[in-house]
């Protein structure tokens, strides 16, 4: 009994898209296709990124990235380095700070006790 060969398939792997259609841009903010239409120009004065000139094509992982750029406390790590050393950071550390204030009370009272009124 002979064997038959197995044929391939027509797709061996999925692929995940990189670039998509305005439909599915639209889908990924939970819009429909005509309310991205109607706001796009707004999105795009504010830094979303512009479709290939090319393809017309949106790059899905700049999307996802304007999207999560837009709350830089939350996702410190996809800002520049300057503004993320620009944030809330304290320049001293909480002991250094307590330091300090002690510090400055113990001068304070040793210049009551030096000048009495």
């Amino acid at each position: 009994m002979p064997r038959s060969v197995p044929r391939a398939p027509d797709v061996r792997f999925s692929v995940d898209p990189a670039d998509i259609p305005a439909e599915k841009v639209a889908r990924r903010l939970h819009l429909t296709i005509a309310q991205f239409d109607a706001c796009k120009v707004r999105l795009f004065t504010r830094g979303f990124p512009r479709p290939d000139p090319d393809t017309g094509m949106y790059c899905l992982e700049a999307v996802d990235r304007w999207r999560l750029q837009r709350h830089p406390a939350l996702f410190p790590e996809l800002m520049p380095r300057a503004a993320a050393a620009t944030g809330a950071d304290p320049e001293k550390n909480l002991g250094a700070m307590a330091r300090e204030a002690y510090e400055h009370r113990a001068a304070e009272k040793e210049l009551r006790r030096s000048n009495p009124k």
